[in-house]
């Protein structure tokens, strides 16, 4: 099915945002993994899971409507060097991610495209608010019990 080429350069877009963070949630991850942060390390691991996810599905949508999905693009990664600066570095590229997202649901209405509309609500309204709102309370946390004692609770195991 031929699609709108103004929806298949949207899709490519946001195509690199997914692709950049999921390049950033795998440092970041390792990261957490190498600092003996278990909880922080398993949580990041699954958001990059989820980029993942939707970068396949854009990938699959952007075939679908005959476009060629652009795999190399990407926007710059920013690494943190310790938690804050990491958890805040996420934050910021998510904030990104959901106004990307939006700004994508209403050229789609505008295009008629109202698959790829479904596609990208269930998106924002799955991960990318889930998980800007899980890292906007770890900053929280870091405010309120003091950065050691946050910490101390990310090298637990969950139970």
């Amino acid at each position: 099915m031929k699609g709108s080429q103004k929806v298949i350069d949207l899709l490519n877009n946001l195509l690199a945002g997914e692709l950049t963070a999921m390049d950033q949630y795998f440092i970041h991850s390792r990261m957490y993994e190498d600092f003996g942060l278990t909880r922080l390390y398993n949580r990041i691991a699954h958001e990059m899971q989820d980029e993942t996810d939707h970068a396949d599905q854009m990938i699959r949508r952007i075939l679908f409507l005959e476009g060629m999905p652009d795999l190399v693009t990407r926007e710059p990664i920013h690494v943190g060097h310790d938690v804050p600066q990491m958890l805040k570095n996420d934050l910021d590229l998510e904030y990104q991610v959901v106004d990307n997202l939006r700004k994508g649901i209403a050229l789609c209405e505008e295009e008629g495209d109202y698959d790829t509309r479904k596609m990208l609500v269930q998106q924002l309204e799955d991960t990318e608010l889930d998980h800007t709102h899980w890292l906007e309370q770890q900053l929280g946390l870091i405010e309120k019990m003091g950065l050691p004692n946050y910490l101390q609770a990310m090298t637990l195991a969950e139970a």
